[in-house]
């Protein structure tokens, strides 16, 4: 057994996942498509292990790290070794009140002890030393049981004040605020090693079902530091596979016991990533991000916990909006991108990450397929036309990418025009030729030149399909009209007609052409668009990746992967059809990650149904005051606490009365006031477009999150440096 099912292509083996576009051992990739060998690769160099914890050869740090308590928590909590607040925020007087306070009772516990030991109060509080003792004891001439008794009554009465005194004055709350606790409360506590039928170090569930030498195995791989936390991971996604019944329990075991913390690889063979920069937990399939502010803003359950990410919450898809230089792309696009990789890697999740070539998204050895546009050097070219066979299909997905920006957002746009124009020429090609035509012929064709056309009808009547020249008389019918589209389609089609693009699009299957088809395998994807002289055919690219990745998830049969498109710079891709595709995703178990300078590279139109397509928004700092709006807009508003104080004028009537207050301007250098306060309940924004565009720290960003499963967060303050 060497996949978990998830890696299998749908219905043969013909085409099998891409491998790495750089192998593991550094020698230059296949050229001639043929696929890399299944062996497993000599062991890499052991990676950077989970967070805070120093490498050790003899795993310790590894069981260290499994073993740490991963307790359930609000969304977007980073759980690893979290401890949660109590149920409600405690009331936490203010320091100053709170210290005068034990002051003054302490010293009221003294007043009162002296005026009962000097006699002052009388000798009522003797009374019950009298009630229950024999007046023997108390009158005995045995000096030393007189000294006991009478002094180990003074002593119980002044514990009583003690208590009393301690009580009113709080000196518990001093005490864990400024005493000892509060000085080892950063040390780390550790916990007891759990029982052997608790430790997963152990595998129970393993045990349980019976593949006990695989749970051995296994337990000896983690004892002695050959396993990490991918292979954790990978080899808990192969062993969901046996319960849901993929595959035989026989079959795993075999395969674990044969290879250990190996089993169940990658078709890559890879079990690690280079160089990891974020904080991953696998166990949770969580990636750190920063920090939530201790600030009052904020829930008091999320104030000063870690923030993270996981598949349950890029499930809803994510926009982040934010000027350059906030820290879009090292601060969340790459540790995504990252953490996507490490689940592609586990067997559960395939990743898509499309950006502007040298834009940090991590090295090409982290990837299955590296394709990088108008790059001579490319090993994969682009398939134009997403891997699908049907005219139809074809024509919608490159529609959108063609003139899907151009298209109103209301109904009766021109995008239904422009999938019927290209499918009129698509499917006749398609019946002739039996692929679909290249960047240049397409061209040719919406031009509306005559010699293009009569060749392609007189190939359809060669070939018998009559019934495809209605399609053909129709396209003829409307060239030159006013309100063709073809002219539209082909200066945009133009744009990808350049030099620079001559060896990519290539239909004639002289290429190795990667289509989104391949979402049904845990593959990891990175796709360099050619931004520098070629902005216009890079925005036309990305609605591209989209609109072929939307379409892709929507008709995968194995939906247990977590499909992801993370989209570096999403200036002018959102269209009205995106909208729609992303309001989808969730229920094929997929997401996207849209990044954003500013809100204006989106249509005004299409600005709120943006922003409630995606269960996740994150505002960053230098947000303009109209990006704010949207935002305070799409948050609302909340019922809060309103404090309204008044200070009045204290007039004195007597001479006396005036006499003081003089007296106490000139020690004060203020008149005499009363002060009012009136508490009411107002309903005010969460974060108002002012807060955002000139509240927010350097570093910092504001994030509302949704989970699949309906759970919310409101917008929390975060340090995306913490």
């Amino acid at each position: 057994m060497d996949s978990d099912g998830t890696q299998d292509a749908r219905g043969t083996h013909a085409n099998p996942v891409p491998r790495p576009a750089v192998p593991q051992d550094g020698s230059p990739a296949p050229q001639d498509g043929s696929p890399a060998p299944r062996e497993s690769p000599a062991l890499p160099p052991r990676p950077a292990l989970p967070p805070g914890v120093p490498p050790l050869p003899d795993g310790s740090a590894f069981l260290s790290w499994l073993r740490t308590p991963r307790p359930d928590a609000a969304p977007g909590v980073w759980r690893f070794g979290h401890r949660p607040r109590p149920a409600e925020e405690p009331e936490q007087a203010p320091a100053r009140q709170l210290l005068s306070g034990a002051v003054i009772a302490f010293l009221v516990g003294w007043l009162v002890w002296s005026l009962l030991w000097n006699g002052y109060l009388g000798g009522w509080w003797v009374l019950p030393l009298e009630l229950f003792t024999p007046g023997s004891w108390r009158h005995s001439d045995n000096r030393v049981g007189n000294a006991v008794l009478w002094y180990g009554y003074y002593t119980l009465i002044a514990v009583a004040i003690m208590l009393v005194v301690g009580r009113l004055g709080r000196w518990g709350e001093v005490w864990r605020r400024f005493g000892p606790p509060a000085w080892s409360r950063a040390v780390q506590i550790t916990e007891r090693p759990p029982a052997p039928e608790e430790d997963p170090a152990q595998w129970p569930q393993l045990r349980a079902a019976g593949a006990v030498d695989a749970a051995e195995r296994l337990g000896a791989e983690a004892r002695s530091g050959l396993m990490r936390d991918v292979d954790l991971a990978r080899i808990a996604r192969a062993w969901q596979g046996v319960r849901s019944g993929r595959h035989s329990l026989a079959a795993f075991s075999a395969a674990v016991v044969k290879d250990g913390a190996a089993a169940c690889p990658h078709p890559s063979g890879a079990r690690d990533l280079p160089g990891r920069q974020a904080r991953h937990d696998l166990v949770t399939g969580q990636v750190r991000l920063g920090a939530t502010a201790d600030d009052p803003r904020n829930p008091y359950q999320y104030r000063g916990s870690g923030l993270a990410l996981g598949p349950e919450l890029l499930g809803t898809s994510l926009l982040a909006v934010g000027p350059a230089g906030a820290g879009k792309t090292g601060g969340i696009v790459r540790p995504l991108a990252e953490s996507l990789s490490l689940h592609a890697l586990a067997g559960r999740a395939c990743v898509v990450v499309v950006g502007a070539a040298g834009a940090g998204l991590g090295p090409a050895d982290a990837y299955d397929v590296v394709v990088r546009i108008a790059h001579p050097d490319s090993v994969h070219d682009l398939d134009l036309y997403g891997g699908t066979t049907d005219p139809d299909e074809a024509a919608a997905i490159l529609a959108e990418a063609l003139v899907g920006d151009l298209a109103d957002p209301h109904p009766g746009s021109d995008s239904r025009r422009s999938t019927t124009v290209l499918a009129q020429l698509l499917g006749p090609f398609r019946a002739v030729h039996g692929r679909f035509p290249s960047v240049p012929e397409l061209r040719r064709l919406l031009d509306g030149t005559p010699g293009p056309l009569a060749a392609l009808r007189k190939a359809v009547q060669e070939a018998g399909q009559e019934s495809l020249l209605r399609e053909l008389d129709a396209r003829e019918r409307q060239l030159g009209h006013p309100g063709d589209v073809g002219a539209v389609l082909a200066d945009r089609i133009a744009l990808l007609d350049r030099p620079a693009f001559a060896g990519f699009f290539d239909t004639s299957g002289q290429s190795r052409p990667f289509s989104l088809k391949a979402l049904d395998h845990p593959v990891r994807v990175r796709i360099d668009l050619p931004e520098r002289g070629h902005a216009d055919a890079s925005r036309i690219l990305a609605r591209l990746v989209l609109a072929q990745f939307t379409a892709s998830v929507a008709v995968r049969e194995d939906r247990s992967l977590f499909a992801c498109l993370v989209l570096d710079d999403a200036t002018g891709v959102v269209t009205p059809e995106s909208v729609r595709g992303i309001q989808r995703l969730r229920s094929g178990n997929a997401g996207a990650v849209l990044t954003l300078r500013t809100l204006d590279d989106v249509p005004r139109p299409l600005r709120g149904p943006l922003l409630g397509a995606v269960g996740c928004r994150m505002a960053l700092s230098g947000l303009t005051p109209w990006d704010g709006q949207d935002f305070a807009e799409v948050w609302g508003k909340e019922w809060t606490e309103a404090r309204d104080v008044t200070d009045r004028q204290i007039i004195a009537e007597t001479p006396a009365g005036k006499a003081v207050h003089m007296v106490r301007r000139v020690i004060t250098g203020k008149a005499p006031t009363a002060r009012a306060v009136t508490v009411r309940q107002v309903e005010r924004e969460r974060w108002s477009a002012s807060e955002l565009a000139h509240a927010l720290p350097p570093g910092h960003a504001v994030l509302s999150l949704t989970t699949v499963r309906g759970e919310h967060a409101p917008p929390l303050l975060v340090d995306l440096r913490g």
